[in-house]
């Protein structure tokens, strides 16, 4: 093979990379001062209440009342948050959480809650990734949102989440 047929070849992988991985973070938000929609860091807490508010508890809402209808029939902050909505604590991960065995493929979650962790896996995680526009957690390099992005690992934040 030539030189010269590698360069298709090489502009395909950059164009099919791009496409698959996407420019992060994504504006998602309201308005800025520059008239483009912010990103989920640019945003102030005011901002991220409202956000939370009108995108992520409604869809949050709706996958677990269609999961389990008796039990999430009423769904508010607390959910994820617990108490720290009271005191205006939202930061993520939080202890109000079940804490994950640290274990990077969740056998132990899989083994005592498998339906709850697969939920989670295939609906919330992609669904909170794409709403906060932010990159899914990715195995191979151990960043993005993921399920150490609201739970904590048995020794606390883990895979550059902080508290």
């Amino acid at each position: 093979m030539g030189h010269q047929e590698y360069i298709p070849f090489f502009l395909v992988a950059i164009l099919a990379t791009w496409f698959l991985v996407g420019c992060y973070p994504k504006r998602v938000g309201s308005e800025g001062p520059d008239g483009k929609r912010l990103t989920w860091v640019e945003m102030n807490q005011s901002q991220r209440k409202v956000f939370m508010g009108k995108e992520i508890l409604p869809r949050a809402a709706v996958l677990f009342k269609d999961w389990r209808p008796k039990r999430f029939a009423s769904v508010d902050c607390t959910l994820c948050h617990g108490s720290g909505v009271n005191t205006a604590n939202f930061h993520m991960p939080t202890s109000h959480l079940p804490r994950l065995s640290g274990e990077l493929l969740l056998g132990p979650e899989f083994e005592k809650h498998p339906e709850t962790t697969q939920l989670k896996l295939d609906r919330l995680v992609p669904m909170m990734a794409g709403t906060l526009g932010v990159k899914p957690f990715s195995i191979v390099t151990q960043t993005g949102f993921g399920c150490y992005s609201c739970h904590l690992g048995p020794s606390g934040a883990m895979f550059g989440n902080q508290l």
